[in-house]
């Protein structure tokens, strides 16, 4: 091709010189007009596919922002609960933690989220390693604080004392204070075989506890005064 445009501009410059006629093959060269090359054709709509692919993540900044915000409210409120716990505000400091809890709630199901990919394969926001284990923690004290709180009420829900207490179980095992009131709530339930069972297992861990072995010793003896009909209907009822 090259060989070609040489011949060309060869034959218009003899006949340049041949009618008296100067011009130079810098010049021809210059006045042919230039081939674009295909890099200069941007792609339709002129976004390079990287570009159509949202790759400036803002979406993805904005899913984290949004869910760091959220755990940081959920801490502020258990703090709050905590506060107004200790200056026997039970009312208070039990629709603090409630707040806390939503947030988390929140957090949850931003969370589960993160599995799913989009058109363009971009992943939604997800929980670190450390988000995750802040957001356990807040929780389960949240759900151990309402169980203190609730059973500082004038009508105790022991129903809602018990959902607590195995909520933190669940996740901590080795948890004394949910042992013992999960114990406390299923007594109260009429439960005595739960009961023990947990109050047992609140004994092994703090065995000079005066109020473990205490509620120990009453549930003894309403399990002694009743007939094993009675205590089978409040096991099944429990469960």
């Amino acid at each position: 091709m090259h060989s070609t445009l040489l011949q060309t501009i060869q034959r218009k410059q003899a006949f340049f010189t041949k009618h008296g006629l100067s011009i130079s093959l810098a010049d021809m060269e210059a006045n042919q007009r230039p081939i674009k090359s295909l890099k200069s054709y941007p792609e339709a709509g002129g976004r390079s596919l990287a570009a159509a692919a949202g790759g400036d993540g803002a979406g993805g900044y904005r899913a984290n922002a949004d869910m760091e915000s959220k755990i940081q409210k959920a801490v502020e409120f258990k703090v709050e609960g905590n506060r107004c716990y200790k200056e026997k505000k039970f009312r208070e400091a039990i629709g603090k933690y409630h707040r806390s809890l939503l947030q988390l709630k929140g957090v949850h199901e931003e969370g589960t989220a993160g599995s799913e990919v989009n058109l363009l394969g971009r992943t939604s926001a997800s929980l670190s390693e450390e988000q995750r284990r802040l957001v356990e923690t807040t929780e389960m004290d949240c759900y151990d604080s309402l169980t203190a709180c609730l059973l500082q009420s004038e009508l105790v829900n022991y129903e809602r004392v018990k959902e607590y207490c195995l909520k933190v179980l669940s996740k901590q095992e080795d948890n004394f204070k949910a042992m013992y009131r999960a114990g406390i709530a299923f007594y109260h339930l009429g439960d005595y075989k739960s009961a023990l069972h947990y109050l047992k297992e609140a004994a092994c861990r703090e065995p000079t506890d005066t109020n473990v072995l205490r509620y120990i010793q009453l549930t003894e003896m309403k399990m002694s005064k009743s007939t094993p009909r009675e205590q089978k209907s409040g096991s099944e009822a429990m469960g």
